[in-house]
């Protein structure tokens, strides 16, 4: 993106050439190269993949073993175990960079965004603008009733502490899984920057949708929509920074909620495929909608952001 199309969420942003990534390429197009390395591609796939179930179980392991030995309980609805399946979704951010680097070549930081590096501005400004609507919008779902059940002090305050320290990180983690890596593969395989942009949001989206467990109408249907937004904002503004930022509004506010309405989130994640959505879950849909409108509209003038073009 030029100096002069540059939009206000993407002031002061100067990209960098990043060694290997094609220069005046668009983010999902990191490994487009002469030919389509599928094969490539499949391999870092199936790499992520291995990576998304092997850290899960790992740290569900772990916390497993923590729980029995420190304090003779076991079961989804500990604290330990939310903080376990948010550190294996957090694994994914340094996995991730280092898969690139194995099968691209690519260096880690370009993972963040095309100027080579996490762009804090961006962050924030997008927290500031966005975040307010989201949070009160997610809110809302709240209203139509859950069932609580007894917890102890302790159990509250370590929901809380996990899910305000912990379930960013897990959002990032899922971010930089699926709309970093994964986007990059399915976007680098065809031979056109737009035509790569349609397939790797579809094929994204419709994947980690279905990888939450759950065909409900309106569940999915919030799911397809959250996600095609993270994936047409990060290749709008070039980064990863606004999809972690709405990804983690969404996520804190509704694990913070339950927290404070004594809500079983274990017991409902354990039992998803099992859950009956409503149309009030299509709320926070609409507000992301609007949101990907937005930044749709104010990257309109000098379009997706890119990495930098060679020094004349």
């Amino acid at each position: 993106m030029s100096g002069n199309g540059r939009s206000w969420l993407l002031q002061g942003d100067q990209p960098v050439p990043v060694r290997g990534v094609p220069a005046g390429s668009e983010y999902h197009r990191a490994y487009a190269g002469e030919g389509r390395r599928v094969l490539r591609g499949i391999l870092a796939i199936v790499l992520l993949v291995v990576g998304f179930v092997g850290f899960a179980v790992l740290f569900q392991r772990l916390s497993e073993v923590a729980d029995l030995a420190l304090f003779g309980r076991s079961g989804p609805s500990t604290p330990l175990r939310q903080a376990a399946g948010a550190l294996g979704l957090a694994a994914l951010i340094p996995y991730s960079m280092l898969v690139q680097r194995i099968v691209y070549g690519v260096r880690a930081g370009s993972l963040h965004s095309v100027a080579g590096r996490f762009r804090f501005g961006v962050l924030g400004r997008a927290l500031l603008v966005f975040g307010p609507p989201l949070l009160l919008v997610v809110s809302v779902v709240a209203l139509s009733g859950v069932k609580s059940v007894p917890w102890t002090t302790v159990d509250l305050i370590s929901f809380f502490v996990i899910g305000m320290l912990l379930n960013p990180l897990a959002a990032a983690g899922e971010e930089y899984g699926f709309r970093g890596l994964l986007f990059r593969v399915f976007g680098g395989w065809t031979r056109g920057a737009r035509s790569g942009a349609i397939f790797g949001i579809v094929m994204t989206t419709v994947l980690f949708s279905l990888a939450h467990g759950t065909l409900d109408p309106f569940l999915f249907t919030s799911y397809l929509v959250l996600f095609s937004s993270m994936a047409i904002v990060t290749w709008r503004t070039g980064g990863l920074e606004v999809a972690v930022v709405l990804h983690s509004v969404y996520n804190v506010t509704a694990l913070v909620l339950a927290t404070t309405l004594h809500v079983d989130v274990g017991a409902e994640l354990a039992n998803r495929g099992a859950a009956v959505g409503a149309w009030n879950n299509l709320a926070p849909s609409a507000v992301l909608v609007v949101i990907t409108a937005i930044v749709w509209w104010m990257t309109r003038k000098g379009g997706p952001a890119c990495t930098p073009e060679p020094a004349a």
